[in-house]
């Protein structure tokens, strides 16, 4: 089942490459969207693609890259969006 959701990833996640890294994480893994920074320091991210996979990201995202220390991951469900790619919004 294709879903789109959105993920607001809270701790040390900005300065960090998280950004850069769960764009690529997601273009290899199939799913479109986009990731921002948020004015509180925090990063957002909305996705789409199957649940399965979604799934294994969101999992990545609860670590996200190296230099990441991801503190909480707020997951909810949202209206469904067919997006072209997963890109990075400034």
């Amino acid at each position: 089942m294709v879903k789109t959701v959105n993920l607001l990833i809270k701790g040390k996640v900005q300065g960090v490459f998280y950004r850069a890294s769960a764009r690529d994480m997601a273009r290899k893994m199939g799913l479109t969207g986009w990731v921002q920074n948020t004015g509180s320091g925090d990063v957002e991210i909305m996705v789409t693609g199957e649940e399965e996979v979604l799934n294994q990201f969101i999992k990545w995202c609860r670590h996200g890259p190296p230099n990441a220390s991801v503190e909480n991951v707020t997951v909810t469900d949202s209206l469904y969006y067919d997006f072209e790619k997963f890109e990075i919004r400034k």
